[in-house]
């Protein structure tokens, strides 16, 4: 006896088969994605900005209560504020500008290639791979007048009268920008690099043809055509310089006195050393925060000039 079987589907009809569709599939990925980054970047985003209004201390135990913009008002009415300001833009001026020179001229030496250059490259781009706070320790060694090597490298060999870089205030700032500079210029000499590897050679050779000078073919070939990625190049270190922290409180933390406090460490010290007053260091924050955007905008709008020219 014949049980009582499905039919199958005629062979001109083909058989239904449930499945997830790309844009269902990617959408799976992407959003849990977006709640991470919302529920880690935005919301303490927002929050800060809330306590930037408050006069709240992590310490304290009592909420946070609303003091408007006085926050604001005390710190941009501060003389300390400006000068942290003031210290901070000098040192990403000075900073950035030898690491711009340092690393567009590395880039300019090693655009040819010759018999290990694969090697120097990679060796000169060793100090940007290392953590900063590590840097700082290494470099802080180094400028012990005692037993540290920097004096030794540039002729001062006796430690009696070498002076000491970190202790003196003179020195502590410019002890800080020589290793930020030993520590980025690689980078900058890596975007340079990539924009040097894309000038193609027929607008050199044409050049040659018509007996320009070497300096007539930087200024009319190989700096335009790398300007673009120098400005991206500056701009990035700008904003870290204006960010730099890790790598003063390896070497100075702030010190001696306040020679090296910048802008950031100000910002830690407001929010986590004497009083804790939060409040005031998340209106910090957001002061650097708005100049930090400024700036930006600033290179942004130059770049595109650059681009359009």
């Amino acid at each position: 006896m014949l049980k009582n079987q499905t039919a199958p589907p005629p062979s001109g009809q083909p058989q239904r088969r449930r499945q997830i569709s790309d844009r269902a599939l990617s959408q799976w990925f992407i959003w849990p994605t977006l709640i991470l980054l919302i529920v880690i970047n935005i919301v303490p985003l927002f929050y800060s900005l809330f306590l930037s209004f408050t006069n709240y201390s992590a310490i304290a135990n009592r909420p946070a209560e609303f003091v408007g913009f006085a926050n604001f008002t005390r710190l941009l009415n501060s003389e300390d504020i400006w000068r942290y300001f003031s210290l901070t833009g000098r040192y990403a001026l000075i900073s950035v500008g030898l690491q711009t020179v340092i690393g567009f001229g590395l880039a300019l030496l090693l655009r040819k290639k010759f018999k290990g250059s694969g090697i120097l490259t990679t060796l000169i781009l060793i100090p940007m791979m290392l953590s900063p706070v590590v840097v700082g320790l290494f470099w802080k060694l180094m400028f012990n007048p005692s037993y540290g090597i920097f004096n030794y490298l540039i002729g001062l060999t006796n430690p009696a009268t070498a002076p000491d870089w970190l202790a003196n205030s003179q020195t502590a700032l410019w002890a800080v920008i020589i290793v930020d500079v030993w520590m980025w210029s690689p980078f900058v000499m890596l975007l340079c690099l990539s924009g040097l590897s894309a000038i193609p050679d027929y607008l050199y050779e044409a050049a040659a043809i018509d007996r320009a000078s070497p300096w007539f073919q930087f200024w009319r070939i190989t700096l335009p055509q790398v300007a673009p990625l120098l400005l991206i190049a500056v701009l990035f270190r700008t904003i870290e310089a204006f960010k730099a922290f890790d790598l003063v409180m390896g070497l100075t933390g702030g010190g001696p006195g306040d020679a090296t406090q910048m802008i950031s460490v100000e910002i830690y010290s407001q929010a986590f050393l004497g009083q804790f007053r939060t409040g005031r260091a998340s209106a910090l924050a957001y002061i650097v925060l708005v100049i930090i955007i400024a700036v930006s905008n600033v290179y942004i709008r130059t770049l595109n000039k650059v681009r359009e020219g």
